[in-house]
């Protein structure tokens, strides 16, 4: 795969990007070299080799749930930028 100033001006308005020209060689530059890595991974023989689910073989550490050095409601609300006596104050998000 070749990137092309075609692929960067679509991933710049995809990503909402302003991307100058020496930025964009830049970008070409780092984006080949990540996509010749890949292919270079394809070239390697996995037929022997079991899928991985996890990096490690730590599963499900738990530890204790401890309640330590509670705050008060007026502590939690001190340094909101909007809140009523008892909650948080944040803009509507859902619109009907």
């Amino acid at each position: 795969m070749e990137v092309n100033d075609a692929l960067i001006r679509q991933l710049a308005t995809l990503s909402r990007l302003d991307i100058n020209a020496a930025e964009q060689e830049e970008i070409r530059h780092d984006l080949q070299r990540m996509i010749t890595f890949v292919e270079k991974l394809g070239e390697l023989d996995t037929t022997n080799v079991k899928p991985m689910l996890h990096m490690t073989r730590d599963a499900n550490v738990f530890r204790k749930d401890e309640v330590k050095h509670p705050i008060s409601r007026e502590e939690g609300l001190q340094n909101a930028p909007a809140h009523t006596e008892e909650y948080f104050s944040v803009p509507k998000v859902i619109k009907k």
